[in-house]
């Protein structure tokens, strides 16, 4: 099966990009076009426009300002995993995007692309709510800034507006000393997770858990944050005890069956997940204690 008709746009500009958006009915954003593509010739997605934004200028630089890590909407997720600038101050995105698809999907998808699409089962959005990140949306009536835990509305649906388009987004940076780790479970090599676990972990001089974040996606229609988890591990010198009741705080999640897994079992992999991600963010924060 084909896309339905559709008319085509390639805007040079920012401006020309927004304009478009707003006077136009019916009009989608193509990007890395990695999920948009196959939606488009099963024809789950139907626009009258497709809009891309592979000539808008501006919208693919990585940079650090401001104690945030700055990421355009339009950086290739192989760039991201690759970059030297997210390594150092952000390893878990690289982490996680060695997980997503194959090298060659890596080298069209984009970030922003995965995000705005947010597939219930994709890692950067998990990713994000781990880091608290915030994305920054655009149109011609101005800017506004969203948190990635108020993003999804929804089944692949978030809070962008149609005439709307996310053209950055901004990490926090966590200490130099922090640790991290990314896990998750898929049927089999680069296929879909089933479901997927971001921990960040970050201590104290003194070897308590001074900072913690984890994060499961594939569970319901958008990631979670595990705050009961966070709160057990926090001010705590980290044990075995409190790396399970950690994860135990992820076996209580939500969950909802689907054609992969029931929802107890997706239950059991956030547990699961969550300890052995959390074990391994802990080790790496520990190895700069004594660097």
């Amino acid at each position: 099966m084909k896309s339905s008709p559709f008319t085509y746009h390639r805007p040079a500009s920012r401006a020309e990009m927004l304009s478009l958006l707003q006077t136009l009915d019916n009009a989608r954003l193509l990007a890395g076009g990695q999920s948009l593509m196959p939606m488009l010739n099963l024809r789950i997605a139907a626009p009258d426009h497709l809009i891309d934004l592979n000539s808008v200028a501006g919208l693919g630089d990585i940079e650090v300002a401001e104690g945030h890590l700055r990421i355009g909407t339009m950086v290739r997720q192989r760039a991201l995993e690759r970059s030297d600038l997210v390594n150092q101050h952000m390893p878990i995105f690289g982490e996680a995007l060695h997980h997503i698809g194959f090298q060659q999907t890596r080298n069209r998808g984009t970030v922003g692309g995965s995000i705005a699409h947010m597939d219930p089962t994709a890692e950067l959005p998990v990713v994000a709510l781990a880091t608290d990140a915030m994305f920054v949306l655009e149109s011609v009536r101005g800017q506004r800034v969203i948190a990635a835990e108020t993003l999804s509305t929804g089944y692949l649906t978030t809070q962008i507006e149609p005439d709307e388009a996310l053209v950055r987004i901004d990490v926090p940076i966590w200490s130099q000393h922090h640790g991290c780790a990314f896990e998750e479970v898929t049927r089999r090599g680069e296929s879909f997770a089933i479901v997927s676990v971001a921990a960040l972990v970050e201590l104290s001089p003194e070897g308590a858990v001074a900072r913690a974040a984890i994060a499961v996606g594939g569970l319901v229609e958008a990631p979670q944050r595990v705050k009961a988890g966070e709160a057990a591990l926090i001010g705590h010198h980290p044990s075995e005890d409190d790396i399970r009741a950690a994860a135990q705080a992820a076996v209580a999640l939500p969950a909802d069956s689907d054609i992969y897994a029931p929802a107890d079992y997706k239950q059991h992999l956030a547990g699961v997940l969550s300890e052995r991600a959390l074990r391994r963010a802990i080790t790496r924060a520990e190895s700069k204690m004594h660097v």
